[in-house]
């Protein structure tokens, strides 16, 4: 997993992103203003850094500036297109405005780390390993016979280990927001995971929302 600066001044904010930032496997060091963020920078080795643009001491497009090189997301309250214009064009990575949702975070989080060579491409639990780059999965070294869907939604709760997710999100995350069926599609792949890769302690049931991948 990644170590991840967090450079934001709102706390409720900014404990939020750490606690699910650390739920998923990930090492979190705490800034609230942009000197700070400086500092941390020039005596750690970050993979990547989350960077509000409005900070006191120095703001964020100052900050990223000094930080070239290092793989960055603006995190705003500034949502009009010059604003993330602006960002983008000084080579941040990606620019995601306030409010949004955690697992929005995360999956830019993931995707920026794999495209910068940070994330880890493959995963390993109780004898199952899963390759993303070849989308293979094996238990105990053996192959398994995994349905592009199922590799999906294995790799979304993969990514997502140790958060809750209810139904509906899990289709939206593996099926797509177009995908029009029923939550029941969710059970039976779950159900089929659970078997084929024996993660029935791994893979809980969440009472009346969806499931999570207990690591």
């Amino acid at each position: 997993m990644a170590t991840i600066l967090i450079v934001e001044d709102e706390v409720p904010i900014h404990e939020l992103i750490k606690r699910n930032l650390q739920s998923v496997g990930h090492t979190c060091i705490s800034v609230f203003d942009g000197r700070a963020a400086l500092d941390k920078l020039a005596q750690n080795d970050v993979d990547l850094v989350l960077l509000d643009i409005m900070l006191p001491e120095i703001d964020g497009h100052e900050v990223f500036q000094q930080i070239r090189g290092t793989p960055t997301i603006f995190l705003t309250a500034r949502s009009s297109l010059s604003d993330k214009v602006k960002g983008l064009t000084l080579g941040a990575d990606d620019y995601l405005a306030k409010p949004f949702e955690m697992m929005e975070l995360l999956a830019r989080v993931n995707a920026v780390l794999r495209r910068t060579k940070k994330e880890s491409k493959d995963f390993e639990l109780d004898g199952v390993k899963v390759d993303f780059e070849s989308r293979q999965v094996f238990l105990n070294g053996y192959p398994v016979e995994c349905t592009p869907k199922e590799f999906d939604l294995l790799e979304v709760l993969v990514n997502n280990r140790n958060i809750a997710l209810s139904r509906d999100k899990l289709l939206e995350l593996a099926w797509g927001y177009d995908y029009v069926g029923d939550t029941r599609t969710v059970d039976v792949h779950i159900q089929k995971l659970r078997k084929k890769l024996d993660m029935d302690c791994r893979i809980k049931t969440v009472y009346k929302m969806g499931y999570r991948l207990e690591v």
